[in-house]
């Protein structure tokens, strides 16, 4: 197979080629139909197999394994959860949404633990995640979050704030005034775990149909050009690609992130820059920018800018956009203004999905036949695998505490009809990016974005 090193750095630097694994050849009956081999898809046909050998599985893949956002993103397996605290306790109880997030905190450790029993060599690093505070309204909200976590129950150990000498022991970034630390998040080569995840699914008897793209899933059956697998219960893995799906068009809104990589950095500019433990990184600007540090010691930098695209369309050109990969190396020089003159490798994005409510959900319609679970708003590395843990339970019947959690059965709402949805998307980018300015200006809090926050996860 040939161009697939061109959709990310981290397809570019795999070890090995991706060979493309034979499409479906007629028609098929099995006990679960995953449509989607991206880590949704892959978590839930891995811990299904492993909880009953028996079953019947079958993924089908339009491209290949890891081929959309688990191939492409920012590396971070972290405990983010899109909705925040109190919006998930609007919609269950405070005692549920401290579950959501202690299972969110648990979710990086069992990836750690997978990882290692599948020999699986994606860098897994549980270096944490920092947040910098790098103006005085950032700083106070840096504050706010803490004192907020604080509140929820979670402890120094889960959310601590860092003075300005503590922020930049960890990352060496300019006028860096303060920050939070959080320890649950694991840097990953995320390409690398997709195809090992993928192999250990077929280790286990999971069959995999590549280059099997899905054109209908409807009554327990998901229908191909090259024949129609039968289900008990059909899986929608398919994240940002769901607008694609007749009947699933206003579901999730498929938003574009963009990233940036340099060369690999010499050991001298690494003591500068810090992040020796490879930890993540991001500061408190509205429009969201994110970091790391890859096992191959270059840095990965990415960040949203990228315009929503009317009627949801997803295309291989929007994957780049020369005007946001210019913001991401102007941003990241003022990050870190030691990285001038450092050759940018690679650029890359690739399309995410989000919820009209800021709410990723999972869960299963036992009449239509049908299981799902997405609308992570970039915050999928980690609930992915909460996700197909959740999902084999739900399939088998099985009434557990993962089943229990809050996001389980949650309906977000439809995402308005053209012209709205555009109208609406491309007017928060603008909102957000407008925020920045102002806070900049003014040094207080932005009143746009206080007044933008209740469309999102707040």
């Amino acid at each position: 197979m040939t161009g697939y090193r061109d959709l990310s750095l981290w397809f570019d630097t795999l070890d090995e080629d991706v060979t493309p694994r034979p499409r479906l050849s007629g028609d098929l009956d099995v006990d679960v139909a995953i449509v989607g081999a991206g880590y949704t898809g892959l978590w839930t046909a891995y811990y299904l197999a492993e909880a009953d050998p028996s079953l019947r599985i079958a993924v089908l893949e339009r491209e290949f394994a890891g081929f959309g956002a688990s191939g492409r993103n920012g590396g971070w397996c972290s405990a983010l959860f899109p909705a925040s605290l109190a919006k998930v306790a609007r919609t269950s109880t405070r005692e549920r949404a401290i579950a959501q997030q202690r299972a969110m905190n648990a979710t990086v450790d069992e990836v750690g633990r997978v990882v290692e029993a599948e020999g699986i060599d994606c860098g897994f690093t549980k270096g944490g995640t920092v947040i910098l505070a790098r103006t005085h309204v950032q700083t106070r909200r840096a504050w706010d979050m803490v004192e907020d976590q604080h509140a929820w129950g979670f402890g120094k150990e889960d959310f601590r704030y860092l003075d300005a000498d503590e922020a930049r022991a960890r990352v060496g970034a300019a006028d860096v005034l303060g920050g939070v630390y959080t320890p649950h998040t694991a840097a990953i080569q995320p390409a690398k775990l997709a195809r090992g995840l993928a192999e250990a699914v077929e280790r286990r008897g999971v069959a995999i149909y590549e280059g099997t793209p899905v054109t209908l899933i409807d009554d327990g059956a998901a229908v191909t050009p090259y024949g129609t697998v039968r289900a008990d219960v059909v899986v929608r893995a398919t994240e940002g690609y769901t607008p694609e799906l007749p009947g699933f068009r206003r579901d999730l809104a498929p938003v574009y992130s963009l990233m940036i990589a340099t060369e690999p950095l010499p050991q001298d500019m690494w003591d500068e820059i810090g992040l020796a433990e490879r930890e993540t990184f991001s500061d408190f600007r509205h429009l969201i920018v994110y970091g790391q540090r890859t096992s191959d010691g270059r840095l990965a930098f990415g960040g949203r800018g990228a315009p929503y695209h009317y009627g949801s369309k997803v295309r291989p050109e929007y994957d780049r956009n020369d005007h946001v990969f210019a913001e991401l190396r102007r941003v990241l020089r003022e990050l870190f203004p030691v990285t001038a003159d450092v050759p940018i490798s690679h650029q890359w994005g690739g399309a995410l999905g989000v919820p009209r409510d800021w709410f990723a959900s999972c869960g299963i319609d036992r009449h239509r036949k049908l299981a799902w679970a997405g609308g992570y708003v970039g915050d999928g590395v980690g609930t992915t695998n909460l996700a197909g843990r959740t999902l084999a339970d739900l399939i088998r019947d099985q009434y557990t505490d993962l089943t229990r959690l809050p996001w389980v059965q949650h309906r977000s709402p439809r995402w308005e009809p053209e012209p709205l949805r555009w109208l609406g998307t491309n007017i928060g980018l603008r909102v957000m990016t407008a925020a920045d300015g102002e806070e900049a200006r003014t040094r207080k809090n932005s009143k746009l974005a206080h007044a933008f926050g209740r469309f999102l996860g707040h």
